[in-house]
């Protein structure tokens, strides 16, 4: 979730119900730890506890400093890269590249989890094609290293983020292993969470796309399975609320001129989860300050509000579907 999960998002969350949240990526390059992105990834000042730092990087030394480096700066707990499937990763030899070298993984695991005196943490795939999988047998290896729990994306390498997810191997390596097992790929909706729970045995979810636009998603979660019953969605003024909440928080952290940009791609995602997409994208993409940025949002609530009921309903314009015709009423100039 690079580009996503920045410390406003992940403390957001946290406040609505997620239990736990993981930085984005830092680098086991030391080379990078001076620029300015890795200084805000690093930077976790207010952040609700736990504070677990993401590192990235298929050199076992390098890793298990850069480990040292981010307990330094407040990391509470390490979590290792080995899911993601992204080119820029997986070119380095990072991320879910490494799952097809088990011996290199055993290397960077043993050297992490002697480095810190913290919980170190791995997110796998289920392995790196759908001809070799080795969740399991990476599963044993993290175990064995000293790994406190692990996260699996039901899907491997080569899939990335299309297909069907194979919770059948998140259950088979939940039964291989003792330490906690979170189970993750395409969890969207809290009868969903429910389904995989149950049938994988995990001791958890890991929502990852989902929140993107609704950081609510963790409560409606918690909610669900603590009670069976569907947990009502915000109101229009709730999340009104919540973005603005979010984005004085993100002008904060970036400052006005890159915080407008950065903050575009989420205020794009807020409005498709909540049916208020298409037109507006352009007036979000059109303003180059926090105050013509906030002008815009306010001005699509208070649209919206007069032609909606307060409640965001399941019967709600899809957001897949940026020409609905009520979307286009309300939000055409």
């Amino acid at each position: 979730m690079a580009g996503v999960t920045d410390r406003p998002f992940r403390m957001l969350c946290k406040r609505l119900g997620a239990g736990y949240a993981v930085s984005e990526m830092v680098a086991a390059n030391p080379r990078l730890w001076a620029t300015d992105r890795t200084r805000r990834r690093t930077d976790h000042e207010g952040e609700v506890a736990p504070v677990a730092v993401q590192i990235a990087g298929a050199d076992p030394h390098l890793v298990a400093d850069a480990a040292r480096y981010n307990v330094d700066r407040g990391a509470e707990i390490i979590d290792v890269n080995m899911g993601c499937p992204a080119k820029k990763v997986c070119n380095a030899a990072a991320g879910s590249a490494l799952l097809g070298n088990v011996p290199l993984v055993t290397a960077i695991l043993d050297a992490v989890v002697a480095a810190v005196d913290v919980p170190v943490t791995v997110k796998i795939r289920t392995g790196p094609s759908p001809h070799a999988k080795n969740a399991v047998a990476i599963a044993q290896v993290a175990e064995r290293a000293g790994v406190a729990a692990l996260a699996v994306h039901g899907r491997t390498r080569a899939c990335m983020f299309s297909g069907p997810v194979e919770f059948d191997t998140v259950r088979a390596v939940k039964r291989a292993v003792s330490i906690p097992v979170f189970a993750n790929g395409d969890i969207a909706t809290p009868e969903r969470a429910r389904e995989v729970l149950e049938s994988t045995g995990a001791d958890g979810v890991m929502i990852g796309r989902a929140a993107q636009g609704r950081p609510w998603i963790f409560r409606e979660i918690a909610h669900y399975l603590a009670t069976g019953a569907r947990l009502a969605p915000p109101s229009l003024a709730e999340a009104r609320m919540l973005i603005v909440e979010h984005l004085a928080d993100h002008y904060a952290f970036y400052g006005d001129e890159l915080g407008v940009r950065v903050a575009r791609k989420h205020l794009h995602w807020y409005m498709e989860g909540l049916g208020l997409g298409g037109v507006l994208r352009d007036r979000i993409n059109a303003g180059t300050t926090p105050a013509e940025q906030l002008a815009a949002i306010h001005q699509c609530f208070d649209r919206a509000e007069d032609r909606r009921p307060h409640a965001l309903r399941d019967d709600a314009p899809s957001p897949h579907n940026p020409h609905d015709r009520w979307e286009e009423e309300a939000l055409a100039a």
